[in-house]
């Protein structure tokens, strides 16, 4: 028998009594009870648009031992049930695709498994018997600011359904032998079925982030940043899988760092497939949960797709359980995380706390901090250390060929730079493309401009003719070079001997070039 004291809610009266405090057996089965009756008597209520007030709405009811005409009988002491926002939960967990039925199902068919507690904290946890659900205790603060948070986290979930902060289903409080249970529901983040060979909390900070020796005897152990930076050097995933899953998280932080959230963790499991550790026993069940009731549950989903709401049909044999595929070394790895513990705000005994670790150790280092700071390092850390993108070999050649490339034109332009007087004539044959004349291109000398054989021979054939024609026109100009008013016929001849080849060179493929181009344009 111990004495307690009662908080004064939903019409009880405050005071000391001697209570008998509740087995661990008891008070699960209290929280089921509790919970399936609150959705049960939820599921008489029509559906509607939710409001401001649904926010902060607390329905209360006492469900004694032997029963009333509203509650059932049962084996458990008497308690009292708390429900927060009823219509707004239900709203996000029709937003995920929960069925009130499949949500009853899952916690109330079989008995909760109750887990460890990874963190420092003091809360209990409580996991369903098909993996969907987890069942957290949180303190009076705690629940009070997650009220406070539900109308942005409604507006955050209508614009972003995909994300990995925790995904909230449900808060409750029970009230049983003096003692006040404040439960929240919320999505499994690490699959039972699949072993997670590591297990870490990562925050971004250096101070005081090693695993406790007491954490490290445990079977499997919880570590912390420090611990990553020794063990792993990063996880490395592919270049679209890294930008999704940065996306995410930068989008999170910012959310997180709206609502004035810090000291935060990201959870990070991972399963190494090369040691095919999938829980025989578990494997019956995984079949169903790879079915993922649950919208935007795993991983996978969390951080890809275009949020239409719909989810991508399970593959039967598919053992990732929705993990993220990511490599360490010659490791085919199964990333699971989520972030968790958004909690906490930066209240003043938040400010006080980071304020008398920053005396005795460097306040950057510290995991308390200004949410602003605290986003930034987070991301950094994650970005950086913990999640590292695989350069794609693609890319590689690209750069390669890219810089070959840019040694050719280099080359060419070495080899043209000497010859700047032939500049003239370059752009001369470009005219002829215009034409309609196809250039050809001599590889071994990237400034020489060939023609096509087939004016070659036009050309060669009318070398003859034009010489006929230059000796007609010099009889005719020598019949009045003694006239000045024919000194510009003089200057012409002069300008059409430049253009006629010599005999010497009429086989040369330059002076060929340079008679096209010029009696083309006098035509």
């Amino acid at each position: 028998m111990e004495t307690t004291t009662t908080e004064n809610g939903g019409g009880g009266t405050s005071g000391s009594k001697d209570y008998k405090k509740p087995t661990a057996a008891a008070l699960k089965g209290a929280i089921q009870l509790g919970i399936g009756y609150a959705v049960g008597n939820l599921i008489s209520k029509p559906d509607r648009d939710v409001l401001m007030q649904d926010f902060y709405m607390v329905e209360s009811v006492f469900l004694p031992s032997e029963g009333s005409n509203m509650t059932p009988a049962h084996h458990f002491p008497d308690f009292r049930l708390k429900t927060y926002a009823p219509l707004a939960f239900r709203y996000f967990r029709e937003l995920f695709g929960i069925k009130a039925d499949d949500y009853l199902y899952s916690i109330c068919n079989e008995p909760l498994i109750e887990l460890s507690n990874p963190g420092a904290s003091s809360s209990w946890f409580y996991l369903t018997s098909d993996d969907e659900f987890i069942i957290k205790t949180v303190q009076h603060k705690e629940a009070e600011f997650l009220q406070k948070l539900l109308p942005g986290y409604y507006m955050n979930l209508n614009q972003n359904p995909r994300t990995l902060l925790p995904k909230f289903y449900g808060l409750y409080c029970i009230q049983c032998a003096g003692v006040n249970i404040r439960l929240v529901v919320m999505n499994n983040v690490l699959p039972r079925a699949l072993q997670m060979h590591y297990k870490y909390d990562l925050k971004g900070s250096t101070y005081k982030r090693h695993a406790s020796c007491k954490e490290r005897a445990k079977f499997s152990p919880t570590f912390k940043d420090l611990d990553f930076q020794e063990m792993l050097e990063g996880l490395h995933f592919d270049g679209d899988t890294y930008s999704a899953l940065m996306k995410t998280l930068q989008r999170d932080c910012r959310v997180l760092e709206s609502f004035k959230i810090m000291d935060y963790s990201l959870l990070l499991g991972v399963h190494v497939q090369d040691k095919k550790c999938l829980d025989r026993g578990a494997r019956a069940d995984s079949k169903r949960l790879n079915g993922q009731r649950v919208l935007y549950s795993t991983a996978l989903e969390s951080i890809q797709g275009d949020g239409d709401g719909k989810v991508a049909e399970p593959v039967a044999d598919d053992d990732t359980m929705g993990g993220i595929p990511a490599k360490h070394k010659d490791e085919k790895l199964l990333i699971f995380l989520g972030i968790i513990d958004i909690l906490q705000s930066y209240r003043f005994i938040k400010k006080v706390e980071h304020s008398w670790k920053a005396l005795v150790h460097d306040g950057d280092t510290v995991s308390v901090h200004r949410p602003g700071f605290y986003a930034d390092r987070f991301l950094k850390f994650m970005g950086g250390t913990v999640f590292k993108n695989i350069r794609p070999l693609r890319g590689a050649s690209s750069k390669r060929k890219r810089s070959s490339i840019h040694a050719m034109r280099s080359a060419s332009q070495e080899v043209l730079s000497p010859q700047k007087e032939e500049k003239k004539d370059e752009r001369n044959a470009q005219s002829m493309e215009s034409l309609g004349g196809q250039l050809m291109s001599s590889s071994k000398h990237p400034d020489l401009v060939l023609l096509p054989k087939c004016l070659n021979q036009a050309v060669s054939s009318s070398f003859s003719t034009l010489e006929k024609i230059k000796k007609d026109l010099e009889e005719h100009l020598e019949e009045h070079l003694e006239n000045s008013d024919n000194h510009c016929d003089s200057s012409a001849n002069v300008a059409l001997d430049d253009t006629v080849p010599s005999p010497h060179t009429q086989g040369s493929p330059d002076s060929t070039q340079c008679l096209l181009v010029k009696t083309c344009g006098r035509r």
